[in-house]
């Protein structure tokens, strides 16, 4: 009888993507910029390459990411890798708009009977990224001349590298950031703070639309394989996966992104001058920086952002969180 009554019960159903509803926000967003700010501050050195590959040109100063790794260890020390860190720690705030929007949108979408994983993904990432762009673009903008800064006073002067002019030596960390700014506000006025705005705009919006989309498509396939992995390794396997595939499909965009941000060229001027001057080569350069730091970005990102969402979920829903 009472065996009956125990398989009469109904089962609670595995909850293998936690949705907006599902998560109590006072520990969300904590957590969260805990998360982000962390992964960071591990990763910056490779966004700080991938910018300095992308702005040379051909191999002017270095002849790939080992050997910007490198030259920058032995010329500038640890400390030049990273350079323009704080200015970059702006994007915590954004990150907090971007997740806010991707759930937000996610379950708009749902109430309004929409059930595809896969376009849910498309269409959250999409709005999200045009989102948190508005709001990091001008400290990206800032950012980028200050990664750059280190390879004029240790390696010789260049135009190319330093189109603002900035003096550099025997001055603080914050007086040069000021400089930055005020001579992009000087030369450009508001403006200038989102020179490269619409070339982030399309380089990001399709790359998070992409991203989301195979995250979410590698997901479903990793999940039909034999279980070898808990559920979290198995996000976290199709979070590089989704990163690399992004990366390949999108790095011609990035590329001309950095290139309007830091060149002050538009982007027509831009495309012209990298098809005349790099060729094909505009599709690898700084691509091997690229995977590996969307590769480990996507897995630290995922792995602290699944992991906060499963540790943030609303009491009634913890029982169903699959690990």
């Amino acid at each position: 009888m009472m065996s009956n009554l125990v398989n009469e019960m109904p089962r609670r159903v595995p909850i293998r993507t936690i949705e907006w509803e599902m998560l109590d926000k006072r520990k969300f967003y904590p957590y969260s910029m805990m998360s982000s700010f962390t992964v960071r501050c591990f990763l910056y050195p490779l966004t700080l390459v991938r910018t300095r590959l992308q702005v040379q040109h051909h191999n002017a100063i270095y002849t790939g990411t080992f050997d910007a790794f490198r030259k920058i260890l032995q010329l500038e020390g640890a400390r030049g890798l990273y350079r323009g860190f704080w200015i970059s720690c702006f994007q915590v705030v954004s990150g907090l708009c971007y997740v806010s929007t991707y759930e937000g949108v996610r379950h708009v979408l749902e109430k309004n009977g929409v059930s595809n994983l896969k376009i849910k993904s498309l269409v959250g990432g999409s709005c999200a990224s045009l989102v948190g762009q508005t709001i990091i673009v001008p400290f990206d903008v800032i950012s980028q001349h200050l990664m750059i800064l280190g390879q004029i006073s240790k390696q010789g002067k260049s135009v190319s590298a330093n189109p603002l002019a900035v003096r550099t030596e025997g001055r603080t960390k914050a007086e040069i950031t000021w400089d930055v700014t005020r001579t992009i506000y000087n030369r450009d006025g508001f403006r200038g703070f989102y020179r490269g705005y619409l070339a982030s705009l399309a380089n990001y919006v399709p790359s998070s639309a992409a991203w989301w989309t195979f995250y979410q498509l590698y997901q479903e396939v990793l999940s039909s394989l034999p279980h070898l992995l808990p559920h979290t390794g198995t996000q976290c396997l199709a979070a590089v996966m989704s990163g690399c595939t992004t990366s390949i499909i999108t790095n011609p965009m990035d590329l001309v992104r950095t290139r309007v941000q830091v060149q002050r060229r538009s982007i027509p001027e831009t495309i012209r001058y990298l098809w005349a001057t790099e060729r094909l080569r505009i599709f690898t350069k700084g691509l091997t920086a690229r995977m590996t730091s969307s590769s480990i970005y996507s897995l630290a990102i995922i792995l602290g952002y699944e992991s906060v969402k499963k540790m943030s979920v609303l009491p009634e829903y913890k029982d169903g969180v699959q690990w």
